[in-house]
Formats: structure tokens, sequence, C-alpha cells
């Protein structure tokens, strides 16, 4: 796994999960998740993997209830790694969009590293779940993901039928949509922003 300066190790523990995240951002894509949730952690593998990610997550989290919990609070804690290891964000590419096909799957992921971070989502899936997974969690986990890394993500089916197609190429478009735009430009001076911060 990386431990180069643009890496972070975050734990968050509340009463509903006990969370770790390590995630490398100049990495290979190596993972290490161990959230509970089988499909999710399927998800997060192909995140991380086509991101280039370095990833390790670890949650223990109330199952016993539900999933949500779980996936919303990886999506927080993951976010506030990209904040993290992404520091001032001098020299990043900061922009990038990109069409990701997964078979019959077609979806959209544009992302702004702004420091805003919101998330917008237009995924709509036909079947509720894909094996015992909530096909809404993907839109809490984004949602968390966005807003604590600061930066703007758009998500948007444009084809596709198959829930686990869509929410896989989902989670393949936003890993490698913000491996674009999180990589150095060799001719960004600073930061890219008028403002003079991001």
């Amino acid at each position: 796994m990386t431990t180069g300066a643009r890496s972070a190790s975050i734990e968050r523990a509340t009463k509903e999960t006990q969370i770790s995240v390590t995630l490398g951002l100049d990495g290979t894509g190596r993972t290490d998740i161990r959230t509970g949730v089988g499909f999710f952690d399927h998800m997060l593998d192909a995140f991380g993997r086509h991101g280039l990610f370095d990833l390790i997550v670890r949650c223990d989290g109330d199952l016993e209830v539900d999933a949500h919990h779980t996936v919303e609070d990886v999506g927080i804690v993951l976010g506030q790694c990209f904040r993290e290891a992404l520091g001032d964000k001098a020299g990043i590419t900061r922009f990038s969009s990109l069409a990701m096909p997964m078979d019959e799957a077609l979806v959209l992921a544009a992302v702004d590293v702004s420091g805003r971070g919101e998330l917008f989502w237009d995924v709509p899936i036909g079947p509720e779940r894909v094996g015992q997974f909530d096909c809404e969690l993907g839109h809490e986990f984004f949602a968390g993901l966005a807003r604590d890394a600061g930066v703007t993500l758009h998500l948007r089916k444009i084809a596709g039928e198959n829930a686990h197609h869509i929410l896989e190429g989902t989670f393949k478009a936003a890993g490698r949509a913000l491996r674009l735009a999180c990589q150095p430009d060799p001719r960004v001076v600073g930061v890219p922003s008028t403002k003079g911060s991001l």
C-alpha cells in the first residue's frame, strides 16, 4: 500500500459504526475491504481498482438493523480521507468526466474538486435490491463521499437495465473520474482556481 504524502488514514467511531479507512491516491488499485456487506465490498473494490487508489476499509456496523449506517458512514470517512490526502490541492487536474460502460449499462461521472461538496444523482434503478443490498444505498454512499471530500460529483445513468451492472458502473465511473481529477498536472502552477484556493 502507498504511504506517500498523498495518503490519509482516518478512524471514526459512533454508536452505529466503527470505521477505519486508509487511502493512497497514487497507488496501483490494491484493496483490502471488509465491511460485512458483501456487495458493498465488491463495489468498493471496483472503486479502488479502477481509481488506482490503494484502499483499506474496515467497518463494524449495526448490520442487525440494516446496511444503511455502514454504507453511509464509510462514504463519510472515505470522503474525509480524500480531503486530507489532497491537502491544499496544488497542482491537481481538478476537473474530469467520463462515460463508463458496464455491459448494457452506461454511467456518466463528472467531478470538480471544488471544495464545495455536493452530489447530483440521476441513477434510476428498477429493482430495489441486489441480493441483500438496497440499491438506494448507492446514493447514500456517494452523498457522504462527495460532501466530506469537498467535491462536486455528478452521476447519471445513460442506459442500463441490470441493477448490479448499473451500480457497478457507477462505482467504477466515480473511481475513474476521481482518479483523473485528483491526479497531478505538471502544467498547473499552484491551485487550479482563479480565486487562488479550493
